[in-house]
């Protein structure tokens, strides 16, 4: 059995007070029995504008949200799951990398991802997206094995990806991470169902903490993001839903119903290749 906390907020466009909000609330998920503790993709800042993003991010070794995290993980003695700091990238094109860091209980980072698949959408004349003008993808899959399972790790828009995550799980991962800052409008289509899918397919859990409201934005535009962090199990039910508040979710989670879903639909063994049309 394993006590997992994620934490829903809603994260403006000043890290240093995002970086206070959360680390309360670490605290508190920690105070509450959580043994693994999962933040949000964006942690650290939600803006929409890219002058402002690179006065406030920085680089990973000087980031200090970063080491912020790291150190109460090391304090608390937890294993920390930072959903994705935005942070500065050495890249040529001046791209910045959107980065999930997990964080063991002695504080070093234990594995990092870099999200693969880019928001770049149209959902209306109004609401467009174009993650990849502003990051850069990763190429990497990541899986982690901690001492209380194995993890895999994507961020937000990959859940639309089905293939990562069967990738992942063939490699052994019997949880899924996929922190997010999902739309108003696609979370309301298809944020549970597509979380629901991807637990089905992999018999995974799936730890899905989300940011959700209104981001206070000192400049540019405010977003709006959807909340509902899941817990879903192996045989793909919803056991925790926060709804759309700032809060904590504390849910103990049994590991060995993952080998059980395997075992009762062991698709996971079933590929066949074959011919594309």
């Amino acid at each position: 059995m394993l006590k997992v906390g994620l934490i829903q907020f809603s994260a403006s466009d000043q890290p240093g007070e995002n970086l206070q909000t959360v680390l309360q609330m670490i605290r508190d998920a920690h105070a509450q029995g959580a043994e693994f503790i999962l933040t949000p993709e964006a942690t650290n800042c939600i803006s929409t504008d890219q002058q402002h993003q690179r006065s406030v991010f920085y680089y990973q070794n000087d980031d200090p949200s970063l080491k912020a995290y790291q150190k109460i993980a090391a304090e608390l003695g937890t294993w920390l799951l930072i959903g994705s700091l935005l942070i500065l990238s050495n890249d040529p094109d001046g791209r910045f990398a959107n980065r999930c860091f997990l964080i063991g209980p002695d504080g070093e980072i234990f594995a990092q991802y870099d999200k693969i698949h880019m928001f770049d959408v149209t959902l209306s004349k109004a609401e467009n997206f174009r993650e990849s003008n502003g990051y850069r993808p990763g190429d990497k899959a990541v899986i982690a094995a901690c001492n209380f399972g194995t993890v895999g790790i994507t961020i937000c828009y990959d859940l639309r990806f089905p293939n990562l995550f069967r990738t992942l799980a063939q490699a052994g991962a019997q949880i899924i991470t996929v922190p997010a800052a999902f739309t108003q409008t696609t979370g309301a289509a298809h944020w549970h169902v597509l979380l629901r899918a991807r637990a089905i397919e992999t018999g995974c859990y799936i730890l899905a903490p989300a940011q959700t409201g209104t981001h206070k934005a000192s400049v540019g535009k405010e977003r709006q993001t959807y909340g509902h962090s899941l817990v879903v199990d192996p045989w793909g039910q919803i056991i925790a839903d926060a709804s759309t508040g700032v809060g904590i979710t504390i849910v103990e989670i049994d590991l060995e119903q993952v080998e059980d879903a395997r075992r009762r639909i062991p698709s996971l063994q079933h590929d066949r290749n074959y011919q594309a049309p």
